[in-house]
């Protein structure tokens, strides 16, 4: 097997990783929100990140320390951005589901992480063949995010679900803070470049650059964790268990891992990672973050016509990430 097509495999796998990371904590019935998300924020934002970079990349504490308390700093402040997304992320998902969440989350933190930049940074080239393509792509989101919400408000009302309405605002939400990862690597790019300075391979130097950023993003995670627990008290509903911890863990993994392998396999695609394996990769999460709502019932009791609406709004906003990625390389 040549080094493009196991670099293709690994976004795949990446991709469907990240599309299942949420799904164990549908079985987690006997915990509140927050003792289940406490877990894996521990669990993906601190044991698995930290262990990648102690076998991954040599000397750490040198990395860090040749690269400046500034450097570093910027990163963890972006990652704390990054970690208000993904609170809005785990709420979002338990309001309305893995396939609205993840369709609207996803979608939106693609659009936002590539159009901001060039607005800030670049803002000439808004009206040149790249800025147009991102501008397309960010309206074609927008589209498929009216299209999902409708069908998901078709089914809310046929079900008789609350919150939906509240829980879509949240999705939207998460969308727009969740980019903050991409600022967190941009700023962060020293410490990439030191670690592989210093003998980490290429294609995980990166690594170097997540856990810092992600670690901060703990931070929001875990403290608003403990603020549900003590204000509502369920520390005392349902002592963590074996299947539930075990439960968590698979999600942290999942998730930190899927992330990995990304990284990896897009290195791995040549000049065509960053923009093809990138598409590939939101794409394969968005469909299988779909498949495992059909298939656990979260669209169970929705009528005929919600269906179209979903299937239409995902074809809008795959169609909008392809059309995101080839942008962000032209």
């Amino acid at each position: 097997m040549n080094v493009f097509w196991l670099g293709l495999m690994l976004v795949f796998a990446g991709g469907a990783m990240q599309g299942s990371f949420i799904l164990p904590q549908k079985y987690m019935r006997g915990w509140a929100w927050e003792q289940g998300w406490l877990l894996y924020s521990i669990a993906a934002m601190i044991f698995f990140p930290w262990l990648l970079v102690t076998l991954l990349v040599p000397e750490p504490g040198m990395v860090y320390a040749n690269v400046g308390a500034g450097v570093v700093t910027r990163t963890a402040l972006f990652g704390a951005g990054w970690g208000v997304g993904s609170v809005l992320f785990g709420l979002g998902v338990s309001r309305v589901g893995m396939a609205l969440g993840f369709a609207i989350i996803i979608s939106l933190t693609a659009a936002v992480g590539s159009v901001v930049p060039m607005a800030i940074q670049q803002p000439e080239k808004l009206a040149s063949t790249q800025g147009l393509m991102l501008m397309s792509g960010l309206a074609a989101v927008i589209a498929g995010i009216v299209l999902c919400a409708k069908a998901g408000s078709l089914k809310e009302t046929a079900t008789r679900g609350q919150g939906y309405t509240r829980g879509l605002a949240i999705c939207v939400a998460s969308g727009i803070a969740s980019p903050m990862m991409n600022f967190a690597f941009s700023f962060g790019r020293p410490i990439q470049e030191e670690a592989a300075r210093l003998g980490a391979g290429p294609a995980v130097a990166s690594i170097a650059i997540f856990a810092v950023a992600i670690s901060a993003g703990f931070f929001l995670n875990g403290g608003y964790c403990l603020y549900l627990l003590r204000r509502n008290r369920s520390w005392q509903t349902t002592p963590p268990g074996a299947r539930y911890t075990l439960y968590a863990l698979v999600m942290g993994f999942l998730w930190l891992f899927g992330m990995f392998f990304y990284g990896v396999g897009a290195s791995q695609l040549g000049e065509s990672g960053a923009s093809v394996g990138w598409a590939l990769f939101m794409t394969v999460m968005v469909l299988v973050a779909n498949f495992w709502g059909l298939v656990t019932g979260e669209w169970k009791g929705a009528p005929r016509q919600s269906f179209g609406y979903l299937g239409a709004g995902l074809a809008v906003m795959i169609a909008a990430l392809v059309i995101i990625a080839t942008g962000a390389r032209a």
